[in-house]
């Protein structure tokens, strides 16, 4: 209904001013003019619009009658107290010799109502005046308008002073839609836009780590997007909006108490309040009706340094709320001005008298409901309320500033001291001051108050956004105070922008504990935040981390993977370095494959004692002493090499295991082929129809040495290439690091193995082929069957090397090692052990020449 009386009231505007340049008549006024609360004529009109009343009664509206007139009620002081702040800055501009000089303002208060069609009358005022006609040139009677105190009031304002270009200056409406200078190109303003204090806001509530809150707004342009910029900052900083609720003043008391209920069943601990004032006065009576107590209360500026909200009646709802608010400054000489504010100073004017009444409850005409009479003589010295209020100067800052704002710019646009009488700095006077030329020079405005503040536009007609942080707190006195715990300054990089000055904060109901107000506790470190299906991002639940997998901090969202040589800790809340395993001589394993390893090599260092002992008997003359004394050489050295396979990796050990290996067994390997050789040679010799020479000493000892060599320079060439060396296998068991030898080249190491594999295959054919020689003694046999186990040993090591895990293909490897030295320890030499110390009877040369009854 109020949008269509807008369109009907800008048709008639269009109309008569179309009309007048058409027809050259007279601009000539529709209905009754509308005359201002207060006002004072001058040579440039400011215009002011105010809250001045906070209740209206709406009338029937209908297309056939004449709607009948608004009713204002209820006196709002702190918005009186704004007018009568304009009033003084014009007063004092009016006696400045250095701005205006020779200028007078003047001014036009209107009141707004606190509603979007008083707003629209009262712009209509402030552009007509009081005259019904005029010249052919409409001009408007105010050159400059300060106001509204609500977004949603100043919108309508500027949907008609837009038409004129007429300069709209708001000290209070905050609105970041007011910022698009396309669609409202005269509007300034005072105050930051919401666009920021919403993102303040956001970071706040993030700050404290509430990330489940409540929302509640008023049901206009100011709460709607102010709201709308909080919840997508919100969101932007993880944090959850359980309910988002609108009330306005006018909605019955019904839907205000439907509002609370919902607030009241919510389990959000914290309820951020984007409300105009008068929303926030319905919505705590029914708070406090309710008995709604316990939230923690964050509130937009518009309310959070409202004395009045901090009454005793309220003191348990909101003690310890936190809120954002523009600076508060000091006026010299404010205070005394609105003390001075009297009946006398105009006896005619009505708002002087209700303002009179409601501050003192009494009554010019005595006869009203038993109320004291008022004399007029009272004092407002005595009187301690938001009228009279100077310790929180922050909108009546803005209306003082904006009110300078205008000055400056007209005294730039009237070229004041610039004229050639420059003596007594008079203004070059213009009888037409073009609304568009003043929006132009109050862009460009930019001056220091007498506080020290710089006052400018940006392109957006926006001030810098600048906040305190208050939080409600009492005196010793028990009187509400607004102490500073923070700021917020949006020209800073981000990061820095929010910042508390480390002075304690009181809490909901004046707890020192700050509140909790989450969805779901946090996860402790360990575990990871799992989104419950349905639900909104803050409501989650804890799943441990993975194996490999931690979380350092609460709340964590994702759990993170340890680098590639560390594990997590038990508690998964933090990686540490992986465990290394290699096999050592202080376990289990390494200590019996030392002991395996030291009694066979002291085994064969016996052996060799008793070879050693009886080196002149027949038996051991018969085994070929010289290459049975390098046999067991070299199996003590195969069984001490094993203890190269024992201990952490390092470069020297993993080259060293390999070659000495490789090279021990086939210097074995040879002197048993050459033995194998020997006895062949040997037997043949004896035979008649054979005379082949018998094997030379030396002849052994360069075939021994040859077939060592062979395999020595292979090993050379291994180093050379690509030696064995240390690493660490993470490959194999993910949650411990296996310190093993690369082979470097694994053709390297087939080709030592394949070469003492090749000996060995050479020496098992000719023994085998010698094992049925006709004699008591016959070595050949029991070198077949030491091959026999030998190469057993190795072609089962290949497969159970190849598939062995981690340390056990160490293992598996000096159990090759092991068990095919003790098998040719056992298979060549306990048998001749055995003659020599059991059976001496048989260790006669005849007995050795002799040859098998078979």
């Amino acid at each position: 209904m109020c949008d269509c009386v807008y369109v009907m009231l800008l048709f008639v505007l269009f109309i008569g001013a179309f009309g007048a340049e058409e027809d050259s008549a007279l601009c000539e006024m529709l209905g009754s003019p509308k005359f201002p609360l207060l006002s004072l004529e001058g040579d440039i009109t400011i215009g002011g619009t105010f809250s001045i009343h906070s209740q209206l009664s709406k009338p029937l509206l209908s297309f056939t009658d004449t709607p009948e007139p608004l009713i204002c009620s209820r006196i709002n002081l702190r918005e009186f107290h704004l007018a009568q702040t304009m009033i003084f800055a014009i007063r004092e501009i009016n006696k400045s010799s250095s701005l205006l000089p020779n200028i007078s303002l003047g001014y036009k208060v209107f009141d707004s109502c606190g509603s979007t069609l008083p707003s629209t009358r009262a712009v209509m005022g402030l552009i007509n005046g009081q005259e019904r006609t005029l010249g052919k040139n409409c001009q408007s009677s105010v050159h400059a308008i300060i106001g509204a105190s609500e977004s949603s009031s100043t919108i309508v304002m500027l949907q008609i002073t837009g038409i004129f270009q007429i300069p709209v200056i708001s000290h209070f409406a905050t609105c970041a839609c007011l910022s698009n200078r396309k669609e409202y190109p005269s509007f300034f303003r005072t105050i930051p836009s919401d666009y920021y204090q919403s993102r303040a806001l956001a970071k706040l509530v993030k700050h404290f780590g509430w990330t489940w809150v409540g929302a509640v707004r008023s049901a206009n342009d100011y709460g709607n997007n102010g709201m709308a910029t909080f919840i997508t900052a919100a969101n932007q900083e993880g944090v959850c909006i359980e309910y988002s609720e609108a009330i306005s003043r006018t909605d019955p008391t019904e839907q205000v108490a439907r509002v609370v209920r919902v607030i009241q069943s919510g389990s959000a601990r914290v309820l951020v309040a984007f409300l105009a004032q008068g929303e926030m006065d319905i919505l705590l009576e029914e708070v406090f009706n309710q008995n709604l107590t316990g939230l923690q209360w964050v509130g937009s500026e518009s309310w959070i340094t409202a004395v009045h909200l901090a009454s005793k009646k309220y003191s348990g709802i909101l003690t310890g709320s936190l809120g954002f608010t523009i600076k508060k400054a000091k006026i010299s000489g404010l205070k005394e001005f609105l003390l001075q504010v009297n009946p006398s100073q105009d006896p005619q004017n009505n708002l002087l008298r209700e303002f009179w009444e409601a501050t003192f409850d009494c009554s010019f005409q005595s006869s009203l409901h038993g109320q004291t009479q008022c004399s007029g003589s009272e004092r407002l010295q005595d009187i301690n309320n938001p009228f009279t209020d100077v310790s929180e100067l922050r909108i009546s800052n803005n209306v003082y500033k904006a009110v300078y704002a205008v000055a400056h710019a007209m005294h730039n646009m009237l070229k004041c001291g610039q004229s050639d009488e420059t003596v007594n700095k008079s203004c070059v006077w213009k009888d037409i001051l073009e609304p568009k030329q003043v929006v132009t020079y109050l862009q460009d405005v930019n001056f220091t108050l007498q506080s020290g503040e710089r006052v400018y536009f940006d392109r957006n007609g926006d001030p810098t956004a600048t906040y305190e942080l208050v939080n409600w707190q009492r005196n010793k006195a028990g009187d509400p105070v607004f102490v500073t715990v923070g700021s917020y300054d949006a020209s800073l990089p981000d990061g820095k922008q929010f910042a508390m000055n480390g002075i304690n904060i009181i809490w909901v109901n004046g707890s020192p504990k700050e509140p909790q107000s989450v969805c779901s506790e946090s996860c402790l470190p360990g575990f990871r935040q799992a989104v419950i299906k349905g639900k909104p991002i803050c409501c989650f639940s804890c799943i441990a981390c993975g194996a490999g997998e931690i979380s350092n901090s609460s709340s964590s969202a994702e759990c993170l993977r340890c680098p590639l040589e560390y594990w997590s800790n038990e508690d998964h809340s933090q990686c540490v370095p992986k465990v290394t395993e290699f096999l050592s001589y202080g376990e289990t394993m390494g200590a019996l494959i030392t002991a395996f390893s030291l009694f066979g090599a002291s085994l064969t260092l016996m052996v060799s004692c008793v070879f050693f002992r009886f080196r002149h008997t027949p038996l051991v003359k018969a085994s070929n002493s010289e290459l049975s004394f390098l046999l067991l050489f070299s199996l003590t050295l195969c069984f001490l090499c094993s203890l190269t396979f024992i201990g952490q990796p390092t470069k020297w050990s993993c080259m060293l295991r390999h070659t000495t290996f490789g090279i021990t067994f086939a210097l074995c390997m040879s002197c048993i082929l050459a033995k194998t050789i020997a006895v062949v040679i040997a037997f043949k010799a004896k035979m008649p129809a054979n005379k082949v020479p018998q094997c030379s000493a030396p002849l052994q000892r360069t075939s021994v040495l040859s077939c060592t060599l062979l395999q020595v320079i292979v090993c050379v060439l291994w180093l050379n290439r690509a030696p064995p060396h240390p690493y660490k296998n993470t490959a194999h068991a993910t949650e411990r690091i296996i310190l093993e030898c690369d082979l470097g080249s694994p053709i390297g190491f087939w080709a030592v193995l394949g070469y003492i594999g090749l000996l060995a295959v050479l020496c098992f054919i000719l023994a085998f082929l010698a094992r049925k020689l006709p004699d008591n003694f016959n070595e050949a046999k029991f070198i077949t069957f030491s091959m026999l186990i030998f190469c057993a040993v190795w072609v089962t090591f290949i497969p159970a090397y190849v598939s062995s895990p981690g340390r056990f293909t160490v293992a598996v490897e000096i159990f090759a090692i092991l068990a095919s030295s003790f098998g040719l320890l056992f298979c060549i030499f306990a048998p001749k052990c055995y003659i020599l110390l059991l059976k001496p009877d048989r260790n006669t040369k005849k007995h050795m020449m002799g040859r098998n009854q078979q």
